[in-house]
């Protein structure tokens, strides 16, 4: 009777422990990248009223006969199947499609998330909701080393990019070879400072050869840079032996290899210039493969940072540490970095979050059959305690 008794009493705690873990899954409904979870049960050890018997030539084998003392809880495990796409339209939201969890730091503690709703404090440092240090790999004169351990993210040196000194100009267009006039075409190039002068390079027709032009190339200062030649032209096209590459005495090279020469027609003009100013920092971008790429005033497109990505020979061995964050366990694995997009770490989506992965239908069904369970335990104890309430008024 008393073993009646106990196995109730055991499925009470048992589908107790359900009514919990599915209570917090439904609460959990709405956070972002939430996992649920599932409780499994097994039965516990069983008392053997007979063992087995072995088989004879005058008689066969036996059966054990055993009686079972109740449930117990095997495990609560997590269901890391992926939750919907959640479109916010920051470009501080994140959100991974596929494996991997990103990776933070709060003190000396490492945690693992999947929420990636991030953004920059007040020194500029990358970080959750919940005050947590993003990792990954800031760049350093706009280069990504993900081969270094993963630290905060932090765009103080990165507010700014550096002036980047012009090293090469390319002319194009048409030089009309039945001209008689001489003509200036410039451009502002850039020194290592970042100061700007115009490069001014003159034509002029040649007084010895016809169709073809003398050119020099000077600065705003009035000083000649040194860089003096002839362009001549066969049908239209730059003839051998033509100067149609000129390195000036300030180090930058001409290149005139892109210009043509028909008669009538003058469109010769500067087509680019590799340098440019020091820039601020005027919007960021999340790329697919988690790279934080920056737009400056000047013009360029610089990266900024790359965020590291973590992958566990276990998922389902982390444990939960709150803030929709997790830690490794010694049944985990040791964490492996890498940048998203590459073997085995899911992609990064820009603009969006991680919904909860739970299944409300799924829930209210486990909340029905853990009420029941909980009500057919319940009745095993009163029908144990009516039958020792007759058992003891055997003797009035």
């Amino acid at each position: 009777m008393l073993r009646s008794l106990y196995a109730g009493i055991s499925g009470l705690r048992a589908e107790q422990t359900m009514l919990d873990v599915t209570s917090n899954n439904i609460a959990n409904v709405n956070t972002v990248g939430f996992k649920s979870s599932a409780v499994h049960f097994e039965d516990t050890l069983s008392q053997t009223l007979q063992s087995a018997g072995l088989a004879q030539s005058y008689k066969a084998g036996t059966n054990p006969s055993q009686i079972g003392l109740g449930v117990r809880v095997a495990d609560v495990s997590m269901a890391l199947t992926q939750g919907s796409q959640q479109s916010t339209g920051s470009n501080l939201d994140t959100m991974i499609s596929g494996d991997g969890y990103f990776t933070t730091k709060i003190g000396s503690q490492t945690l693992y998330t999947r929420n990636g709703s991030f953004h920059f404090d007040s020194e500029g440092r990358l970080a959750t909701a919940g005050g947590a240090l993003v990792q990954g790999w800031t760049a350093v004169d706009g280069q990504v080393n993900p081969g270094l351990t993963p630290g905060p993210i932090t765009l103080n040196s990165a507010g700014v990019t550096k002036a980047t000194q012009t090293t090469k100009a390319t002319l194009t267009g048409n030089i009309p070879v039945d001209g008689t006039a001489a003509f200036s075409r410039d451009i502002p190039v850039y020194a290592a400072d970042g100061s700007t002068k115009t490069l001014t390079v003159k034509f002029t027709p040649s007084a010895t050869t016809a169709g073809a032009y003398d050119y020099v190339a000077s600065d705003d200062d009035g000083a000649t840079a040194a860089a003096t030649g002839t362009l001549t032209f066969v049908n239209g096209k730059l003839a051998t032996g033509s100067d149609s590459v000129k390195t000036t005495g300030d180090g930058i090279t001409l290149d005139f290899s892109g210009m043509s020469g028909y008669a009538g027609l003058n469109t010769a003009t500067f087509a680019d210039q590799n340098g440019n100013q020091a820039g601020t920092l005027l919007s960021y971008t999340m790329g697919a493969d988690g790279t934080l790429t920056g737009t400056f005033s000047n013009g360029d497109t610089v990266p900024l940072a790359r965020l590291a990505l973590s992958t566990f020979q276990n998922p389902n061995g982390l444990e939960k540490a709150g803030s929709t964050s997790f830690t490794e366990s010694i049944n985990s694995g040791a964490p492996k970095f890498g940048v998203a997009g590459s073997d085995g770490f899911g992609a990064i989506t820009a603009g969006a979050l991680e919904a909860s992965n739970v299944d409300l239908s799924q829930e209210f069904t486990n909340l029905i059959v853990a009420q029941r369970g909980f009500q057919a335990n319940a009745r095993i104890i009163t029908t144990s305690d009516e039958i020792l309430q007759e058992l003891t008024q055997l003797k009035r």
